[in-house]
């Protein structure tokens, strides 16, 4: 895992809005509902592998958690699958901009 890029809260929130990048929150359920950033995809960590057939190669993806370790996780096994993939570092615990409930 130690070759994943890790980006900042702060340069994910200059991509917002960006259709090149999409930001993928792999928390549970009630971790969401507390708040997700905008324009954010949910699909929970174990729900990653199901869910491949569903995601651009084309496409950056940000993976999201509370505190960047799942994430980190969800990065890992993209990568290992050929996207292009990074993880926020910090996670929401970390992350000062706007979220949507």
């Amino acid at each position: 895992m130690d070759d994943i890029n890790e980006i900042t809260p702060e340069e994910v929130e200059e991509l917002l809005g960006n259709e090149s990048d999409v930001i993928i929150d792999v928390r549970e359920d009630d971790e969401v509902a507390q708040g997700m950033i905008n324009g954010a995809k949910h699909i929970k960590l174990e729900n990653i592998p199901h869910s491949l057939q569903e995601l651009d190669k084309d496409k950056h993806y940000i993976m999201v958690c509370r505190s960047g370790r799942r994430s980190m996780t969800a990065a890992a096994f993209m990568d290992e699958h050929g996207y292009k993939v990074s993880s926020m570092a910090g996670g929401m615990l970390d992350w000062k901009g706007e979220v949507v409930v």
